[in-house]
C-alpha cells in the first residue's frame, strides 16, 4: 500500500512538473508571436491625398528599403531564437524549476525589445548608433539563452534529455555565433554600416544552415591538439 502511494506521489510530481513546463512553453510561443507580428506593424503603407502616380509608389516602395530589410532580419533573428529556446525548454529539459523560468522571463525581456532596436535600425540605418543597439540586443538575447541552456545542464534540479559531447557542442555554437557576430558588428559599425549589416545577415545564415556547425568546427578542429 505504501509503495503503490509512493508511486501515484512520484507520478503527480511528474505531471504538476509537466503541466508547468508546458504553460512556460505556451507563453514562449505567444510572446514569440506577438513579437513577431509587432514587427510588421512598423511598416506602414504610405499616405498621399488624391490620386498617385505610380512612380510615386515604386519611389516611396524603394525608400522604405531600410524598414524591409530591418523586418527580415528581425523575423529571421527571431525564428531562430524561438527555435533555440523551443530546443532548450521543450526537448533538452524535462522539468524546470524557479531559476530556470526566471531566466526565461529576463530573455524574453529582451526579446521583446527587438521590434524597437528593430525598428530604430530601420528608420536610422545609417546610424552607428542604431547599430549598435540592435546588435547589444542581439548579445543580451543571446548571453541569455546561452546560461539558460548552460544552467538546464549544470541544474541538480532538472532532468536533461540524453545528448553527445559533439551535440553540446554544436549547440553552443549555434548561441554563441550570434553574439560574436553582433561583437564584430559594432566595431565594424565604425567603418562600414553595411559591412555591419552583413555581419547579422551571416549570423542568421549560420544559424539557418543545417550545415553551419559543420563548417565553423571543421576549421577549430585544425587547431585543436589531437591526443
Amino acid at each position: 500500500m505504501i509503495a503503490f502511494l509512493f508511486c501515484i506521489d512520484h507520478y503527480y510530481v511528474i505531471l504538476i512538473n509537466m503541466m508547468k513546463q508546458f504553460r512556460l512553453d505556451q507563453l514562449a510561443d505567444s510572446i514569440f508571436a506577438i513579437v513577431m507580428t509587432i514587427l510588421v506593424f512598423e511598416i506602414r503603407v504610405p499616405e498621399y491625398m488624391g490620386v498617385v502616380s505610380e512612380g510615386t509608389l515604386v519611389n516611396s516602395l524603394m525608400n522604405m528599403y531600410p524598414l524591409f530589410l530591418s523586418y527580415l532580419l528581425s523575423f529571421s533573428l527571431i525564428f531562430t531564437y524561438w527555435r533555440s529556446h523551443h530546443f532548450i525548454a521543450s526537448v533538452l529539459v524535462k522539468n524546470i524549476d524557479a531559476k530556470f523560468a526566471n531566466l526565461n522571463g529576463i530573455f524574453f525581456f529582451f526579446v521583446g525589445l527587438i521590434p524597437f532596436s528593430s525598428h530604430f535600425l530601420g528608420s536610422y540605418i545609417y546610424s552607428e548608433t542604431a547599430t549598435i543597439v540592435f546588435a547589444i540586443n542581439i548579445i543580451l538575447i543571446g548571453i541569455t539563452l546561452f546560461l539558460m541552456r548552460d544552467y538546464a545542464i549544470k541544474s541538480q534540479t532538472i532532468e536533461n534529455a540524453p545528448f553527445t559531447k559533439i551535440e553540446n557542442e554544436h549547440a553552443k555554437m549555434h548561441i554563441l555565433f550570434p553574439i560574436v557576430s553582433a561583437i564584430l558588428a559594432i566595431f565594424v559599425s565604425f567603418i562600414s554600416i553595411k559591412l555591419a549589416l552583413i555581419l547579422f545577415t551571416i549570423a542568421i545564415l549560420f544559424n539557418l544552415s543545417s550545415k553551419g556547425t559543420n563548417y565553423v568546427y571543421f576549421f577549430i578542429n585544425m587547431f585543436r591538439r589531437k591526443d
